[in-house]
């Protein structure tokens, strides 16, 4: 058993769990002053104000908050962490000005990964994908979706969702594993796309399936990648595999993959960037977590997602980094709240729902992960002292994460 007490501020406290945070009350965030938390078996046992706090017995560890808050550790519901060497020259070739698509149309970008990925072998890029994993736990990330899709061959796709397997088992974060085959189209398949949609269907699909090596199925419905007829195709055989649908969507245009996700049951739909009112009207009526990935618009400095007409409609918003080697190489999810505030002018409280509940929710594990809740995973971090939850984003490049606690146990 573990205490935590003396806590300044226990953050978003649920005594009736929500599976998701929607329209006016992601403004909302219930916390308690003054506050215990008691953790039992790798689950949130109890909570309350320190004048209720149980008496500790001989089997029981304590920490001391000293003043510090505590969160519900951040849910990275999109990222592509399992990837081979970096990408710099691409980010030259980016501040001489050449997009994101002309650098792609050049065989950079994810072919470039691609390429990168296929000359490394399983246990290389194992050792650098752990890397990262030790680097998002010291940021607060209790639970993270990684995807695929710099293999783009059988044997490469598959190489990358043994890693995330490998993850799974031995790190204490909760891990949701995404076979991304159609994150882009290979060189050697140009002209010749179906032929491409196909060998994902026929071949890496009932492979994946065999081992079960994922989730979820995900798709790049994107101008210059895969259209939505080739989406609807996808999803159709995912579904058929047991692997619910999640969509790379309108990040470079009206792509009709915001309606194309929510067609087919889409647990989430992620980038945005381009969001109209038909997409809003869509969204609403279904059960499809919109999803937001801040880092890429800094990092490609184009246009953020219209986030303030998304809340005020109704709808559910998530933020996630998606960590990846070209347009978001960081997994900082607390860098990702003062994105969201500062260039999507989203109130400290809707961003903090955004990273934990909401991102439980496009993960699938909303009802185990991402508030303070009895019967939830101990998934939490400790703060320094800080004055209030609004210092979290506002200090946006102070390290504030004092002590991790994951399934109830505190990392070293």
């Amino acid at each position: 058993m573990l205490i935590i007490k003396n806590i300044k501020k226990l953050v978003q406290v649920e005594e009736a769990p929500r599976v998701k945070v929607c329209g006016a009350d992601m403004g909302q965030l219930t916390c308690i002053d003054n506050a215990f938390l008691l953790i039992e078996d790798e689950l949130i046992k109890d909570f309350g104000p320190m004048e209720q706090m149980p008496k500790a017995d001989d089997n029981t560890d304590i920490i001391d908050a000293v003043g510090g808050m505590v969160f519900p550790s951040f849910c990275d519901s999109h990222t592509h962490i399992v990837y081979a060497g970096s990408r710099e020259i691409e980010y030259i070739d980016k501040i001489r000005g050449l997009s994101y698509e002309e650098i792609a149309k050049r065989g950079g970008g994810i072919l470039n990964s691609a390429q990168l990925l296929h000359r490394t072998s399983e246990d290389e890029l194992y050792a650098q994908a752990l890397g990262r994993i030790n680097e998002i736990m010291r940021f607060g990330t209790g639970a993270v979706e990684i995807k695929s899709g710099y293999g783009l061959n059988t044997e490469d796709e598959l190489k990358m969702l043994r890693v995330i397997r490998r993850l799974k088992a031995d790190t204490p974060l909760t891990i949701k594993a995404t076979f991304l085959g159609a994150h882009a189209v290979p060189t050697e398949y140009k002209g010749r796309q179906s032929e491409y949609v196909d060998l994902i269907i026929n071949e890496m699909l009932p492979q994946i399936a065999a081992e079960e090596l994922a989730d979820y199925i995900d798709v790049f419905c994107e101008q210059g990648f895969f259209t939505t007829e080739d989406t609807e195709r996808l999803l159709m055989a995912g579904l058929h595999y047991g692997l619910l649908p999640k969509i790379h969507a309108n990040q470079m245009a009206y792509s009709g993959g915001i309606q194309t996700g929510v067609k087919y049951g889409a647990l989430s739909v992620d980038h945005l960037d381009y969001t109209g009112k038909e997409e809003i009207k869509c969204l609403l009526h279904s059960e499809t977590m919109p999803t937001l990935l801040p880092g890429s618009n800094f990092f490609l400095a184009v246009p953020y997602p219209p986030v303030r007409a998304m809340i005020n409609a109704g709808l559910s918003v998530a933020i996630a980094s998606n960590y990846n080697p070209g347009s978001s190489p960081a997994g900082d999810m607390k860098f990702m709240l003062s994105l969201a505030c500062i260039q999507m002018k989203m109130t400290p409280e809707e961003a903090i729902n955004a990273a934990t509940i909401n991102g439980a929710y496009a993960m699938g594990i909303s009802d185990t992960h991402g508030s303070i809740s009895r019967g939830k995973a101990a998934n939490v971090f400790i703060t320094t002292p800080i004055p209030n939850y609004e210092f979290m984003p506002y200090a946006f490049t102070t390290p504030l994460i004092h002590k991790i606690v994951l399934k109830g146990n505190l990392l070293g």
